[in-house]
């Protein structure tokens, strides 16, 4: 028995072109249904600000293989981005989306062509100031927009339509800026360009067109004015109307009063604002599918723009960033004029060094006196492998570097009141946290490791922990103070994967702040609390103090 089956046609969903900056497949990594419907909401006036930035702050990322739990917070990651990654154009401060672009830094993309991708239309910004203008002028328009749609708690006081039609403005001003700002871009600037011709040709766009001008030119009135001698206005003639008769919006006057009369006999009562009203809702309505992508839009290009201010930053300040050539773990390590942009960020101009080693998977024992620069060494490191695995500038004049599969950073933690362990407690845990977290291939940055131990057991615990690290062929830097053991380790050369650097010292011991070779001979701890006032006799000298004022 054949039973027929009636199927009614459903309506494709619209394809979206998504004008994507950061991966080479383009990715609609928002909510695209509930983005709509803030989108409409907002545009009827019905929502109140932020509803598009939170739709970015809750856009999907690409795969990764980082955990931003094992280094956000040692790194000072949200910091290093509301301080570096700022967006300045002509002058003045742009507020961006911190949490969305950190996002994006803590979780670097799994493939590397992303990382190319990205890299590609940075390339290209810093090549050509006519793109970077072009897209700091889309920018601009994108910002407003976003404003403008979100700005609805003032609506009733001014009219509705005239919000509207300067949103409708603000639409058209975003695709012309990517249809005809980007023809010239040959990386991925080039979609921004794809996306807007496209729009432009859709009956949509040329609809939106047609309601502008209309509202811009109705008519064309030539006038005949007649000045006093005061230089009042007497009076006026009007001596032609020319109405825009090749824009479909425009009707005859007769056929305009007719409709009135027609709806007026059926009932209705119908002003022109509300005719206006109908013409935005049907226009909007028409060109709403296209503004989904916009929202992603913004968030991509707070993420370049960013780059470059912080690119702009390190110039303004003397300081050379760089977009590093990328290899493999055997290869050589060369990271030349690194500098800490965490100080930069604070207003302290940081002194560039250089890192060298034979291979990137090693485990470098970072050697020297306090106030010497290891802590700030390894802070940028890492942060060169983030920034180099997100596809944008590193903080250095020029490097080499391998991608890592993941980054674990520990600094020194400040003892807690809740804590339930001592300090060796607490730094073996620490040391068990780094092997639970770690994947084979990460980087590993450890400062102080063992520090919270006598000598003993410490350098026991460290030698431990290096060879348990060589079975995961990491990029290790770890600092230590373990000077003597840091020293037989290097003489006897058991582990292999070991390399050391140490802090150089220029004249009268002081650090220069440059790293070299070997291991270091004293912690200058003598130089440290003259320094800071703790030697025999600046101590005698509070001693003698302190006894006279209790007198």
């Amino acid at each position: 028995m054949n039973t027929a089956v009636s199927v009614t046609p459903t309506k494709p969903a619209p394809v979206v072109m998504v004008p994507d900056l950061l991966h080479p497949t383009p990715l609609l990594r928002i909510d695209a249904e509930h983005t709509k419907l803030s989108i409409g909401l907002a545009f009827a006036g019905g929502v109140s600000g932020g509803v598009l930035t939170e739709a970015l702050d809750k856009a999907r990322i690409a795969p990764s293989t980082w955990d931003p739990k094992a280094f956000a917070h040692d790194l000072f990651l949200s910091q290093f981005v509301s301080l570096c990654f700022r967006v300045s154009i002509n002058g003045n401060t742009v507020a961006v989306s911190t949490t969305h672009v950190q996002k994006l830094l803590a979780q670097p993309p799994a493939d590397e062509a992303t990382v190319h991708h990205r890299r590609a239309i940075l390339a290209e910004l810093v090549a050509s100031p006519h793109l970077r203008k072009e897209l700091e002028k889309l920018f601009v328009t994108l910002v407003r927009f976003r404003a403008l749609l979100e700005g609805a708690q003032g609506v009733g006081k001014w009219d509705a339509n005239r919000r509207q039609l300067d949103i409708l403005q603000l639409i058209k001003e975003i695709i012309d800026c990517c249809a005809e700002g980007f023809l010239s871009a040959r990386s991925g600037l080039m979609r921004l360009a794809q996306f807007g011709r496209r729009v432009q040709e859709d009956e949509p766009y040329r609809s939106l067109t047609d309601l502008l001008r209309y509202d811009e030119q109705l008519a064309t009135l030539r006038l005949e004015v007649r000045v006093g001698a005061d230089g009042r206005i007497r009076d006026f003639d009007i001596l032609s109307v020319q109405e825009d008769q090749k824009n479909p919006f425009v009707s005859s006057p007769l056929r305009r009063w007719l409709g009135k009369l027609e709806l007026f006999v059926r009932g209705f009562k119908v002003s022109d604002g509300e005719v206006m009203a109908r013409l935005i809702d049907a226009v909007f309505e028409g060109i709403h599918d296209e503004l989904v992508p916009l929202v992603q839009l913004i968030g991509e290009v707070e993420f370049h723009l960013g780059a470059l201010g912080f690119h702009d930053m390190a110039r303004d300040a003397g300081l050379a960033v760089c977009l590093p050539e990328l290899g493999a773990p055997h290869e050589p390590r060369a990271i030349r004029g690194l500098f800490n942009p965490l100080l930069l960020a604070h207003g302290v101009k940081p002194v560039p060094c250089e890192v060298v080693t034979d291979r990137h998977a090693t485990t470098v024992l970072v050697t020297g006196p306090n106030s010497g620069g290891k802590t700030r060494l390894l802070q940028s490191i890492a942060l060169t492998q983030l920034l180099a695995q997100s596809g944008v500038f590193v903080p250095a004049r020029s490097a080499h570097l391998s991608l890592a599969s993941g980054l674990v950073v520990s600094l020194i933690e400040e003892a807690k009141a809740d804590q339930s362990e001592g300090r060796l407690g607490t730094e073996l845990l620490r040391i068990r946290d780094l092997f639970e977290r770690l994947p084979p291939g990460a980087m590993v940055i450890l400062d102080e490791l063992c520090s919270g131990t006598n000598p003993s057991e410490g350098e026991e615990i460290f030698e431990l922990v290096v060879q348990m690290l060589t079975k995961l062929a990491p990029q290790a830097f770890i600092t230590t103070h373990f000077l003597a053991f840091a020293g037989r380790l290097e003489r006897e050369k058991r582990i292999r994967e070991l390399r050391f650097l140490q802090v150089e010292l220029g004249a009268g011991e002081r650090p220069t702040y440059q790293f070299v070779p070997g291991v270091a001979q004293t912690s200058l701890a003598a130089h440290a609390a003259s320094r800071l006032g703790v030697t025999r006799d600046q101590l005698l000298a509070l001693i003698e103090r302190n006894t006279r004022a209790h007198r």
